[in-house]
């Protein structure tokens, strides 16, 4: 919830609406990560003989677009930032639209109502992502003495719930090495990356951002639903940390290989 209101706090009404011009941009944006990244997380699904729980795991972070952290892994490629923001908002907003409806026909098992799923995503997410836009638009010296505060408390909390998934699972993360969920899970980052980077346009700075934002799946949404829908099957979490762990290494060389080359 930290994590939503810092970014809600850094952006303005002019951020938002500036991305939805580039409506060609925002279209292969949405495929890239509606339907490309869903679609590769299944037929991975298909192709690898993965434990229930893994492919599970899978399947969430493949309907789960739009992670907090893309601004960070935009700058050090050295993109587009305003781009990012811009797209970080569309995919986190996407998602609270695509995973209730989309997911359940892709899990089995998982409740078709789609209120379960909603809920935790609309409450968590994009009320306080809203509330920090609102603040942001309303009261912009407050939003820059807020922003600070709120990012701080957002960095310590993050770092102790990776910590505490971390340790907390260590021995089953450690137990997933030789059954595939690694490699499986590195696969479908690089996948999705070179899907993004594919779509993004000819202009470096937003290639790279597309190609970054796509591969980088929002694991706090997936790991909402994980926690509510898949609590007796600690396998889903798993799968979620280590392809999120494994991944972010993909796209720190990546966002580092997309740098402009100076002449």
């Amino acid at each position: 919830m930290t994590c939503m209101v810092t970014a809600g706090l850094g952006l303005s009404v002019r951020d938002i609406v500036a991305p939805l011009r580039r409506l060609r941009l925002v279209l292969l944006a949405v495929i890239a990560n509606f339907v490309a990244a869903p679609g590769i997380a299944f037929a991975l699904t298909k192709v690898f003989s993965l434990d229930r729980s893994h492919a599970t795991g899978l399947l969430l972070l493949g309907g789960a677009a739009g992670a907090p952290f893309l601004p960070k892994l935009a700058e050090v490629a050295k993109g587009d930032i305003a781009f990012s923001v811009g797209l970080m908002l569309i995919l986190m907003v996407g998602s609270v639209v695509f995973m209730p409806i989309a997911l359940p026909l892709l899990i089995p098992g998982l409740s078709p109502d789609p209120w379960p799923l909603l809920r935790p995503l609309l409450f968590t997410m994009l009320l306080p992502l809203a509330g920090g836009v609102a603040v942001k638009s309303r009261l912009e010296r407050w939003a820059a003495r807020l922003r600070p505060a709120f990012g701080a408390i957002s960095n310590a909390s993050m770092l102790a719930a990776v910590a505490l998934l971390i340790g907390l699972n260590f021995g089953a993360m450690l137990g997933t090495f030789g059954t595939g969920a690694v490699a499986v899970g590195i696969v479908f980052v690089s996948l999705s990356l070179a899907v993004g980077l594919a779509l993004g346009g000819p202009a470096p700075g937003t290639r790279s951002v597309l190609g970054l934002g796509t591969g980088q799946r929002n694991v706090a949404a997936a790991l909402l639903i994980a926690t509510q829908s898949f609590a007796e099957e600690p396998g889903v979490v798993i799968m979620l940390l280590v392809t999120t762990l494994a991944g972010l290494v993909v796209l720190l060389l990546a966002a580092r290989q997309c740098r402009p080359r100076r002449s």
